[in-house]
């Protein structure tokens, strides 16, 4: 037999061999479509797992995990809704443990829990839905910092920053959650798709968007707490400063001047973004909170800067500009930051939203802020 008819047996054996042994581990295995999200906005949810005792959905649309239902195959199953348009995280709790779905590949990013996300899109397209537009870079690029070593961080360029390559730009700096990672603003929060839509509509300036890891570890542990902790926010501020911005100001066309300087930020990236803003006037115009994390007997320590000089304060910013759900756990302490700051007759803009402390309100701050920043 020649040699080619050899080969080309051999490989045939071996092909069959393999497929006998992934049919013998898989095979029985029946298909699991989920999350399926129907024409009249419920969602079925299925989940394979013919030796648990309980599974629950945990949904962010839910007020409590609701028992699913167990058919001969082993598969659980549950339709709720109608829910109403937006994106949602969710989970499965088999047996009291919460775990991300197997048959999803949108996951949330997160290091204190591992959800999956579902979009339940509208009739009508949402500020975050994906449209038919001209859209921007989303990249991941690393910068160096010698207390902290490599560190992640995500970047949005405009639609043509490519081609328009004499052209400079203002930036925007947008942290994330306690938990959260430099990955959550465009998976879960959809920043580039919001400024996207938003700059089709002429409704925002084109600008950058720079979204940093915002834990200092190695050198402050993860299990510190919130990243508005004093001990993260005196290592971030050093990284922040002394690296990131440095890194983003030699690699990326940024206008001049602290006018065309934002930061921005939700829960414990809002108390950072108050933090470095507003005690750093001279490096930022614009400060907006997202649901900011604060303690009331931090008030002063953490807003030195503004505080001592109100009216220097209410001249240096052209937006300070604070978000908050009514049913946010937030929601108390930020009130009470508001009044400290009528009392110091420092301006700021107010938004008081339904809901509590999600990324779907976040969502909604962000578009709000994008249409005023850099104008």
């Amino acid at each position: 037999m020649k040699t080619g008819k050899k080969l080309f047996l051999h490989i045939f054996i071996l092909t069959l061999l393999f497929t006998n042994i992934y049919f013998a581990q898989f095979g029985n295995r029946p298909v699991v479509i989920s999350p399926q999200v129907n024409n009249d906005f419920t969602v079925t949810f299925n989940f394979h797992a013919p030796s648990a005792k309980e599974v629950k959905l945990n949904a962010q649309f839910e007020k409590q995990p609701i028992l699913m239902k167990k058919d001969s195959l082993g598969i659980w199953s549950l339709t709720v809704g109608p829910v109403k348009p937006d994106m949602y995280p969710y989970c499965f709790i088999v047996d009291g443990i919460s775990v991300a779905d197997p048959n999803n590949s949108a996951i949330f990013p997160n290091e204190g829990f591992q959800n999956s996300v579902v979009e339940i899109n509208d009739k009508t397209p949402l500020i975050h839905s994906v449209r038919n537009v001209r859209h921007g870079t989303v990249s991941y690029r690393y910068y160096y910092s010698e207390e902290l070593g490599i560190r992640p961080v995500v970047i949005y360029t405009p639609p043509d920053y490519e081609k328009n390559i004499d052209k400079k730009y203002p930036v925007l700096f947008l942290l994330h959650g306690t938990t959260d990672t430099e990955e959550t603003w465009t998976k879960v929060g959809r920043a580039n798709i919001i400024l996207d839509n938003l700059i089709n509509q002429q409704k925002a300036e084109p600008m950058i968007i720079v979204m940093p890891y915002g834990r200092a570890y190695p050198a402050i542990s993860k299990s510190s707490g919130s990243l508005r902790n004093w001990e993260n926010l005196q290592e971030f501020k050093k990284d922040f400063f002394n690296n990131l911005m440095l890194f983003v100001q030699e690699n990326y066309r940024i206008k001049e001047g602290k006018d065309n300087y934002a930061i921005a930020g939700f829960s414990g990236g809002g108390g950072e973004t108050l933090y470095l803003g507003l005690n750093n006037q001279d490096k930022f115009s614009w400060v907006c909170g997202f649901a900011p994390g604060m303690l009331k007997e931090e008030f002063d320590r953490n807003n030195a800067g503004a505080f001592a000089d109100p009216n220097l304060t209410n001249q240096q910013l052209k937006l300070f500009w604070i978000g908050v759900g009514k049913e946010d756990f937030l929601y108390a302490v930020v009130l009470d930051y508001l009044k400290v700051l009528d009392e110091k007759k420092i301006k700021y803009e107010k938004y008081i939203s339904e809901g509590g402390h999600t990324w779907m309100n976040c969502k909604v701050y962000l578009s709000i802020i994008l249409q005023k920043l850099f104008k």
